[in-house]
């Protein structure tokens, strides 16, 4: 079959676009075909048709998403502007179906968080007009943002993120994303947490990795503690910033590979102060990690792939996720991990096996003893990442992937 991917965008590093590429590849390897559809592809993301208005950050689907959480109760113009450019949307969208003689479409948070409007209920009418079969993963509900609660378009939410409708097989990336679904609306959702390619051993640094350090400049004697996410409030980079401050060991140097300007705000030059006066060295890489590598106004570009096998500890401070793609990638990558317990860890991921230095928001002695030992104690390092691995291999792998996805292609073709 032919299958298309629908979303914001596809493009970079986030978890969204990261998993779509894992659900791709595997879908190719049953023999079907994939396609994308967003506001922004990248190379990853081909062959692609291009929507610019279906980016969260096009203006008018930020001046729509601004007005529907800033003003509680919204003009019926309001309402109008929404509808017709769901309707310009919608018709966009339908030549990407029909281009690629798309069977299945996969809607990629784009039908769970609100970022655009407009294309979710774009999708949502596509759904109804053609009753095309949809497989809709769901990364992170609006309900579970705060800044989503104040709003006057309920009606809009209730329709369109999720939809309930008959050619939609659910799928969403923890149990209490699956739980509360089924409590909040009545839908059923098939349960895919986030997964890596265990069975394929992990890439030594070669010469391009290599030059790295160089490039941010560090030495190879400096040891990097890697801080691998956006640069967005809910991950807590502070907490990692503060355990570097508390540690005071010059050999530690923070690395955050992340992007800023997902989430409007001064947190990335707030983060910046901290770091300042909390007197620890750090470097932020984001403008040096890309999807692919290759050279952006002479500056090398690097993969995460290229970063992580040079890390000596992983930091994984969040205050919430949907799942944790980066910590799952530090199980792959064979670094100890010091984490925030947030909610989906404690109840998808630590019941699973995995064992690291936690902490819940508070970095207390137990917690800088652990990780002085973590740092300090090669043997005490290969015994607990050789274990998570093997923790990977068994609950976050591409066999539960394939396994998963095979279970919804076939609830798909079942339905009538």
């Amino acid at each position: 079959m032919n299958i298309g991917f629908i979303s914001t965008r596809l493009s970079g590093t986030d978890g969204v676009s990261l998993e779509t590429q894992k659900l791709s590849q595997v879908l190719r390897e049953f023999g079907h075909q994939t396609f994308f559809c967003a506001g922004e592809l990248d190379a990853h993301a081909q062959p692609g048709y291009l929507i610019p208005e279906a980016h969260f950050t096009h203006p008018t689907a930020q001046a729509l998403h601004d007005e529907a959480f800033h003003n509680p109760q919204p003009s019926p113009e309001f309402f109008e502007r929404v509808y017709a450019e769901a309707d310009k949307l919608r018709a966009a969208l339908e030549i990407f179906v029909e281009q690629y003689a798309i069977d299945i479409i996969v809607p990629q948070n784009a039908l769970t968080i609100p970022m655009n409007l407009s294309l979710g209920i774009a999708i949502t009418d596509l759904i109804k007009r053609h009753r095309i079969k949809t497989l809709a993963h769901h990364h992170d509900f609006y309900w579970e943002r705060e800044r989503f609660i104040n709003n006057g378009i309920q009606d809009i939410l209730n329709e369109a993120f999720p939809p309930d409708l008959k050619p939609i097989v659910h799928m969403v990336i923890n149990k209490a994303m699956q739980q509360r679904l089924y409590a909040f609306r009545g839908i059923q959702a098939l349960y895919l947490p986030n997964v890596f390619d265990f069975e394929t051993a992990p890439p030594e640094p070669d010469d391009y990795a290599r030059t790295f350090r160089q490039e941010i400049g560090l030495s190879e004697s400096d040891l990097i503690i890697l801080q691998p996410t956006r640069i967005v409030r809910r991950k807590g980079i502070e907490l990692a910033i503060e355990l570097l401050r508390r540690l005071d060991d010059p050999r530690l140097v923070l690395v955050i590979t992340g992007y800023e300007g997902d989430e409007r705000g001064g947190y990335g030059t707030w983060l910046r102060e901290q770091a300042e006066r909390a007197g620890i060295r750090y470097r932020f890489a984001g403008e040096h990690i890309g999807s692919a590598r290759g050279e952006v106004d002479g500056k090398r570009i690097y993969t995460l792939w290229d970063i992580y096998p040079q890390a000596h500890v992983v930091t994984y401070p969040s205050l919430y996720e949907g799942f944790g793609n980066a910590l799952i990638e530090t199980l792959y990558f064979r670094k100890p991990l010091i984490v925030n317990t947030y909610p989906i860890y404690l109840s998808d991921i630590k019941p699973a096996g995995v064992k690291a230095v936690e902490f819940l928001y508070d970095i207390d002695e137990t917690v800088l003893d652990e990780t002085r030992r973590v740092i300090d104690d090669a043997t005490l390092r290969e015994e607990i990442t050789a274990h998570n691995f093997q923790v990977g291999l068994a609950h976050f792998s591409y066999r539960v992937l394939r396994d998963r996805l095979a279970q919804a292609v076939q609830a798909l073709i079942d339905r009538t």
